[in-house]
């Protein structure tokens, strides 16, 4: 279990609060608006009204004592950005904040953030993969040139185990898992069958996957 301070509650932050609470972490948000601190009550751990802009305010709060601090604000930039900086100078472990453009993303990089989401980019990104092919059912962008896929089984793969296809010797690629029935089986072994009506999670550079899968 690790401890979150999340700031800003618009949408993106108590989606991010929401699921932090789910998986059982401890979770502390912070907004302005008093409003939205009232509707985060059952899906957080603590909460405070306050501007984070305010170092006094941040102080208050003992940042350095935090896993992660998320700076979630996406309707005022220079609260962002202030944010961020002031959370570094007051010495958190890890700033992670939310960019809607690439130069938000820059400066905030420059100025105290640890990491950047930038969730409209991102989210187009996994649309326009999802919408290449028909096959493709989910997408996870990883370090460098590799992504993983979950894809529909392919058809010429029925019947044949892991070891008959050879895929990571062939391509570099690593078939992960498999979900049959919605339920997802990762103990893939070489002699592992691949069944009609399933799909694979695989992982590999994008070239090999571009090329073997046909995206």
């Amino acid at each position: 279990m690790k401890s979150i301070l999340i700031i800003g509650l618009g949408r993106f932050g108590s989606h991010i609060a929401r699921k932090l609470n789910d998986m059982g972490h401890e979770v502390m948000a912070v907004d302005n608006n008093e409003e939205r601190i009232n509707n985060a009550l059952d899906y957080v751990t603590s909460a405070q009204i306050g501007d984070s802009t305010n170092r006094a305010f941040l102080e208050s709060l003992d940042v350095g004592s935090f896993d992660s601090c998320i700076v979630a604000i996406g309707d005022n930039f220079q609260n962002s950005l202030e944010t961020a900086w002031l959370l570094k100078e007051l010495g958190a472990r890890k700033v992670i904040a939310r960019a809607s453009s690439g130069v938000q993303e820059k400066f905030l990089l420059r100025n105290g953030a640890d990491q950047v989401v930038y969730p409209e980019k991102q989210l187009a990104a996994w649309t326009a993969i999802r919408c290449s092919s028909d096959t493709i059912l989910d997408y996870i962008e990883v370090e460098g040139d590799y992504s993983i896929y979950e894809l529909s089984m392919p058809q010429h793969w029925v019947g044949k185990t892991v070891a008959q296809i050879d895929i990571r010797r062939k391509h570099g690629i690593n078939i992960l898992g498999v979900r049959s029935k919605g339920k997802l089986d990762l103990n893939v072994m070489p002699d592992t069958l691949l069944s009609p009506g399933a799909s694979i999670l695989v992982l590999g550079p994008d070239d090999a996957l571009q090329k073997v899968f046909r995206i």
